[in-house]
C-alpha cells in the first residue's frame, strides 16, 4: 500500500473516531439534559399530589362545620378527581399535555379559594386545630408548587436550549429528542392567589 494512500485511511480513521466521539457525547449530554427535565417534572408531580391528598382531611373537616355547604364541598371532591385524573407520560410531555394538566389544576385551586371563603361564615371552623393545620400544610404546599414549578421550567430551558443550538440540533432532530413545554402564567395570575386562611 502507498504511503499515500495509508496516510489517507488513517485520516478517515481519525476523523471517524472524531465524529464519533462527537455525536456520543452530544446524545449522552441530551440523554441526561431529558432525564433532568422528567425528574423536575415527577417533583412537580408530586407536590400536586402532596396538595390532592390534602383536600379529603379538608373537605372532611368543613363538612362537619358547614353542613349547608354542599355545593362548595362538591365542586372541590370533583375538581379533585379531575386533577388526579390527568397523568402525563414525561417521556411525552408537550404543549398540549402541559395546557390541560394546568387547566385541570388550576381549577382544583380555584374550588379550594372558595372552600377557604365559605370558612370565613364560620368561626368555630376558622378556630379548629384541624382545620387551621391542614390550612397551614395547604399554604406550605402551594409555595412549594410553584417553586417545583419554577425549578422545572429552568430544567426544561437547559434543555431546550442544548436541543436547539447548532450542531447538536442535528443529532437531537436524528434522534427525536424533542422541545418540552415551559409551565406559564394563567390569565389573572398577576394576582396573587388567596390563601389568605383568617385569623
Amino acid at each position: 500500500m502507498k504511503k499515500g494512500c495509508l496516510i489517507a485511511v488513517l485520516a478517515v480513521v481519525v476523523i471517524g473516531f472524531m465524529l464519533f466521539g462527537w455525536v456520543k457525547g452530544a446524545y449522552n449530554g441530551m440523554v441526561k439534559s431529558q432525564e433532568g427535565v422528567e425528574a423536575a417534572w415527577a417533583q412537580v408531580e408530586n407536590v400536586y399530589q402532596r396538595r390532592a391528598d390534602l383536600v379529603p382531611n379538608l373537605v372532611a373537616t368543613v363538612k362537619g362545620y358547614a353542613t349547608h355547604e354542599k355545593e362548595t364541598l362538591e365542586a372541590v371532591i370533583n375538581a379533585r378527581a379531575a386533577a388526579t385524573s390527568v397523568k402525563i407520560d414525561p417521556a411525552n410531555l408537550d404543549e398540549n399535555a402541559l395546557k390541560k394538566f394546568q387547566q385541570a389544576q388550576s381549577e382544583l385551586s380555584s374550588a379550594l379559594s372558595r372552600l377557604i371563603a365559605v370558612s370565613e361564615n364560620y368561626p368555630d371552623l376558622k378556630a379548629n386545630q384541624n382545620f387551621l393545620e391542614l390550612q397551614s400544610q395547604l399554604e406550605g404546599t402551594e409555595n412549594r408548587i410553584t417553586v417545583e414549578r419554577q425549578k422545572f421550567n429552568e430544567v426544561a430551558k437547559g434543555y431546550n436550549t442544548e436541543i436547539r443550538t447548532f450542531p447538536n440540533n442535528i443529532i437531537a432532530s436524528i434522534f427525536n429528542f424533542d422541545k418540552r413545554p415551559y409551565f406559564e402564567a394563567q390569565a389573572g395570575a398577576d394576582k396573587a392567589p388567596t390563601v389568605d386562611f383568617g385569623s
